[in-house]
């Protein structure tokens, strides 16, 4: 019985010392959750109204063709130009954080939100020549957007939008009169400019048009890219 005992256990303890140990499964990792403030559970488009009846968009032909390749920056630092947005409808706006209007970024969102997959975007130039309104750095502009209003769309870095250092943009769009045929400086936050998919249209409407009015949808339903 010990002969025998001595000729197994060479043949068990090589089996047992080749036996790997399988590494317990991990759970994917999963993103950090966002948390956002209350103001981004509004932020729904089943909420925006049905379109109204758009003003009378102004042609602009071809005279926006220097926007449409000015050099720009995204809040993040990265380089691009307008011309990454061509052939999609845009809503370009001055936003401002502490700003009585400030509000209006829920609709925004909304917006971004129901048409993007139609050929449409938000973006938003940050701008502190009203009251001193946007004050913040590139880094606590992108976190109050984020976190208070869950911003998806757009945004650039912050830019003088009158002025003697109006950004190039601006140069191009302040002409453009709106349906009360005011045209000029940039009144105050939120000034709105929506753009037509072809390049060729633009409707702007006063800070005071909230972005979900009736007006403004129809503008941007008639700027989208045709089918």
């Amino acid at each position: 019985m010990k002969w025998l005992g001595l000729m197994v256990l060479p043949l068990v303890v090589p089996a047992l010392a080749c036996k790997k140990e399988e590494p317990p499964a991990q759970a994917p990792k999963q993103p950090p959750a966002v948390i956002y403030g209350e103001t981004a559970a509004a932020e729904d488009p089943a909420n925006l109204p049905a379109a109204g009846e758009a003003p009378p968009p102004v042609e602009v032909g071809g005279n926006l063709a220097p926007m449409w390749t000015t050099p720009l920056h995204t809040l993040q630092g990265k380089p691009t130009t307008l011309a990454a947005f061509k052939g999609k409808a845009i809503l370009l706006v001055n936003v401002a954080s502490k700003c009585g209007l400030t509000p209006q970024y829920t609709a925004l969102e909304a917006l971004q939100k129901k048409y993007e997959s139609k050929g449409f975007t938000v973006i938003g130039f940050p701008c502190n020549q009203f009251g001193g309104q946007e004050p913040g750095s590139a880094e606590e502009i992108q976190e109050f957007c984020s976190a208070t209003y869950g911003v998806t769309f757009p945004m650039m870095e912050k830019v003088d939008v009158n002025g003697a250092g109006r950004h190039p943009v601006y140069q191009q769009l302040t002409p453009i009169a709106d349906d009360a045929a005011y045209s000029g400086d940039i009144r105050w936050n939120f000034e709105k400019f929506v753009i037509g998919a072809d390049g060729e249209t633009v409707t702007r409407f006063s800070p005071k048009v909230k972005p979900d009015d009736p007006a403004v949808i129809a503008a941007i339903e008639a700027a989208l890219p045709k089918s």
